[in-house]
């Protein structure tokens, strides 16, 4: 009894962290409306490492969703972020390998309803 005791205050305690977090939509506007069909060679350099900083932020569960979005308006990146708080979500773009190239729109979420990814069908 003891071991599903421990078990669930531990299931809880996570509970609780995730009701705790914050949750951010970032828009990203790119420096040129042409910028998804015409990036320099540093630039695709540049978006390379950006992929691949927020692809390790998704693995650790902070990245909930990332990517362009084909507006045909214009293309810009978004993202909905999971992070304990706002110091949190501003030192995670200061990093991002893109900052200077990307210009950031950062917006908090009163709510959000996460949900698992489908497999297949």
């Amino acid at each position: 009894m003891k071991d599903k005791d421990q078990a669930q205050d531990i299931n809880l305690a996570a509970r609780l962290r995730k009701e705790n977090k914050m949750y951010f939509f970032i828009k990203t506007e790119n420096p040129r409306p042409t910028f998804h069909l015409d990036m320099t060679t540093e630039e695709r350099a540049v978006m390379e490492k950006h992929v691949a900083y927020w692809s390790e932020k998704a693995a650790r569960g902070i990245a909930i969703v990332f990517g362009p979005v084909m507006d045909p308006k214009g293309v810009y990146g978004m993202g909905v972020y999971q992070v304990d708080d706002e110091a949190e979500m501003r030192q995670l773009l200061k990093d991002d390998p893109a900052n200077g190239l990307l210009q950031y729109e950062m917006q908090p979420m009163a709510r959000a309803v996460v949900g698992t990814v489908r497999e297949g069908k």
